[in-house]
């Protein structure tokens, strides 16, 4: 399975916000990252929406996290962010055209493997992430340059 670019995002400005102090600009997470802030923008608005950040207006303005980082659990955050789960066609039931669905076998393998995959970013918090800080600004530019 691989995540889209908007929850890898997601959970990088996460991780940026909790291992940093103040209130950081979409473009300061955009250039630390190298990454683009067109898309931040996006990202930030639905962080906002979904309660994980606070958007502060005004000269010191920026974001921040609105939850605790102990709060924040990472499967959470990947199932609000992923458009869908659907990992297999016959998952979507609306749209499925596969022949064998009836009678196959491979959905419920696959099923058992989203949910063993999902139930194992359940038991990753945010702050659990942050424990070795390799996202605060100082640490994690050391870590690049390596």
């Amino acid at each position: 399975m691989k995540l889209t670019q908007h929850t890898d995002y997601s959970l990088r400005v996460l991780l940026y916000l909790a291992g940093n102090e103040g209130n950081p600009s979409i473009g300061t997470i955009a250039d630390f990252y190298g990454i683009s802030k067109n898309h931040l923008v996006k990202v930030a608005h639905e962080l906002t929406q979904l309660g994980y950040v606070q958007s502060i207006r005004g000269r010191s303005g920026g974001l921040r996290l609105q939850m605790r980082p102990e709060d924040i659990v990472i499967g959470s955050v990947v199932r609000h962010m992923e458009p869908s789960l659907n990992i297999v066609e016959c998952f979507d039931k609306q749209n499925n055209t596969c022949r064998i669905a009836p009678t196959c076998t491979l959905k419920t393998v696959m099923h058992q493997a989203m949910h063993a995959f999902m139930d194992h970013l359940d038991s990753y918090t945010l702050a659990e992430l942050l424990q070795n800080k390799t996202h605060s600004k100082g640490n994690l530019a050391v870590e690049l340059m390596k």
